[in-house]
């Protein structure tokens, strides 16, 4: 067994002895993603052991939340044996911290859970990011206004609408210069170029699910030439006025 082996076996064992025996640990105990862009797409391996005096069998794994896909695992884990779990992980959609589960359920029905945590950069930061059409009829028109800015704040961002979003939606945008030193007072004048966005609706559609539900949650798409990979949004809500 090689250094790395050894310090991985000494860490189950002292996790062991912290954790329930029946249980299965990984190292670290929270896996560390790090910072990544938004738009890419990681490859994961979790490493870890069953610390069980029993064998598990594993029904199925899935991720808690979105993003996870591709699972690789192995069925069955004999007593004191290793598991790797492997999948992909896409951070499209996502900024900020995030903190993850990955859940794997017994034959038993028995849950056990694997953390990772990590950071989404954003090339592009939206000064608000959730609007309220309030009660809303069919075709009316609802407009809001708010700010956008490149993160590194070196150059004016080049987002557009993404083409099922402007099916319901349309944008003016005006140059300006900000002063972001307060982000709930954003004010222009300052030294950050950015833009002036004004959001309106074209009248919103209900159809599909959507007939049965009597809230209304859009999300609204972005998109940028310069960072094709990023994934502006943001959310209108509100209620059907029926």
């Amino acid at each position: 067994m090689d250094f790395k082996n050894i310090a991985f076996a000494a860490a189950l064992a002292v996790s062991s002895q912290v954790f329930a025996v029946d249980a299965i640990l990984f190292v670290p105990e929270t896996y560390p993603i790090g910072e990544v862009n938004q738009g890419d797409v990681k490859h994961i391996s979790l490493k870890g052991a069953n610390v069980s005096q029993k064998e598990i069998t594993l029904e199925n794994v899935m991720g808690q939340g979105v993003g996870m896909s591709n699972f690789k695992y192995p069925t069955k884990i004999a007593p004191g044996g290793a598991i790797n779990i492997e999948f992909d992980m896409d951070f499209s959609g996502m900024e900020g911290p995030i903190n993850a589960l990955v859940v794997m359920v017994g034959t038993d029905g028995k849950p056990y859970t694997a953390s990772l945590e990590g950071f989404v950069k954003t090339p592009v930061f939206f000064g608000e990011k959730m609007f309220d059409a309030g009660y809303y009829s069919k075709g009316e028109k609802r407009e809001w206004t708010f700010y956008v800015w490149e993160t590194d704040k070196k150059a004016r961002p080049d987002i557009t609408l993404d083409a099922a979003s402007s099916k319901e939606f349309s944008i003016k945008k005006k140059n300006v210069m900000l002063n972001i030193d307060k982000l709930d007072e954003i004010k222009e004048g300052g030294k950050v170029p950015g833009i002036k966005v004004t959001l309106s609706t074209k009248g919103l559609k209900r159809e599909g699910w959507e007939l049965k539900q009597k809230s209304i949650r859009k999300v609204v798409s972005f998109k940028s030439k310069k960072f094709p990979k990023a994934t502006p949004e943001v959310l209108v809500v509100g209620y059907w006025n029926e």
